[in-house]
């Protein structure tokens, strides 16, 4: 039975959660920025693909539908776009976090740069 689709957006502290929640493995992070904003600050073990290759990058980098992903950008609007194509693609489980690493930063990593 495939798994059931999930929300297209995850908040910033159910991602926190899924990230370090014991006994399960945690979804795969992706950020969506260009490498000059990926280069200030990012979600640690996060991967970049840039909304601006994503399309030509995709098939290499996502080959498991029924893996779970979370997409991020700064505000949480490439994310929305890069987790849509997924899902069009048939990713039924990639999803945004909502408010992008700005809102990680509030509630998550204080500490973290800003730009």
């Amino acid at each position: 039975m495939p798994p059931v689709e999930l929300p297209l957006e995850v908040s910033v502290d159910d991602t926190s959660y899924l990230l370090n929640r014991p006994g399960t493995p945690p979804p795969r992070v992706v950020d969506c920025r260009e490498e000059d904003e990926w280069q200030i600050c990012r979600i640690e073990g996060a991967e970049l693909v840039p909304l601006s290759q994503f399309g030509e990058l995709a098939a290499q980098r996502f080959t498991d539908p029924a893996e779970h992903i979370i997409i991020y950008c700064h505000h949480g609007m490439r994310s929305q776009r890069a987790a849509g194509w997924l899902r069009q693609h048939g990713f039924t489980q990639a999803q945004s976090m909502r408010g992008g690493i700005d809102a990680w930063a509030d509630l998550v990593e204080p500490e973290m740069a800003r730009y």
